[in-house]
């Protein structure tokens, strides 16, 4: 069997190179972006486990609609330009990856700081942002905008790629939320996970050791035979990787620059990279019937 590695046409750099592969890995690890290891054969592998925010639901979509209700509010706009611009006769438009890679940074130094709720990690990521915008988030503005997490949509692909890898792996999830905010995330994906394993269940949020323990204890798999997908380098593939688990790169943003909502990161070593859920899945079943 041919260990599979995921293709996608690159412009500029080899149409039909495979993303994951080696020569394309030299090329972006120049770049301090990403290097892929060894090309995985996804027939040894009994357990998937998952990230869910930015993976299974798009929580930069989210969060960029929650804050635009807010800033909307306060005389600000989110623009999807690559610019800030100021839009004539009205108010003055922010990029939302300027806003992305704000809150990104709050709440990374939230979380990593004594455990706090999810809601309460982006209650302290708004105001962080509001703060540097020169404005205060009203109470209600607050409460609304840490339980937009609901409200946050499913990328288009997660829940057939979901159900399809479920006719083959146990499925499991190890997210940065709270418990109810996850169940009703779930709602959206149509899965019954195996293992459901949250921040507030641990008590400390992902890149943390003890979160990645937390799902060992709980997954009755070798961990030899747990594979790993997530879209965070920093939250998810750093630590995976360090302790043993293979690991899938989901790389949502592959057509965009930056690292949007999750901060950068140096060293992340994924054995693999696909551009979406929908492609990842179909490698992962189709070489197990190979």
């Amino acid at each position: 069997m041919v260990p599979h590695l995921g293709f996608r046409r690159t412009a500029g750099f080899g149409a039909g190179a495979p993303h994951g592969s080696r020569s394309e890995a030299r090329f972006r690890g120049i770049l301090g972006y990403v290097t892929a290891t060894d090309p995985i054969d996804y027939a040894q592998f009994e357990a998937i486990t998952f990230d869910c925010y930015g993976t299974l639901i798009d929580w930069e979509a989210g969060l960029a609609n929650a804050f635009r209700a807010v800033l909307e509010a306060h005389g600000r706009a989110v623009a999807a330009a690559v610019e800030a611009e100021s839009v004539a006769g009205g108010p003055i438009a922010l990029r939302a990856d300027d806003l992305l890679a704000r809150y990104a940074r709050y709440e990374a130094a939230a979380e990593a700081g004594p455990f706090l709720r999810y809601r309460s990690i982006l209650a302290t990521g708004l105001l962080g942002v509001a703060g540097d915008l020169g404005f205060e988030a009203t109470p209600a503005e607050v409460d609304r905008f840490s339980g937009s997490v609901a409200d946050w949509p499913a990328f288009a692909d997660s829940a057939a790629a979901l159900a399809r890898l479920k006719t083959r792996f146990r499925l499991g999830v190890l997210t940065n939320c709270d418990d109810d905010l996850f169940a009703a995330s779930n709602r959206q994906l149509g899965v019954e996970f195996d293992w459901v394993v949250t921040a507030q269940q641990v008590g400390s949020y992902k890149p943390a050791e003890a979160n990645f323990l937390a799902l060992f204890d709980r997954v009755d798999v070798p961990r030899e035979r747990i594979l790993h997908v997530a879209q965070s380098l920093y939250h998810d593939h750093v630590t995976a990787r360090r302790l043993g688990l293979s690991t899938v790169w989901i790389d949502r943003r592959h057509d965009r620059p930056g690292a949007g909502a999750t901060p950068p990161v140096e060293g992340a070593r994924p054995n693999a990279t696909y551009p979406d859920m929908a492609s990842f899945a179909a490698a992962a079943v189709s070489q197990h019937h190979e």
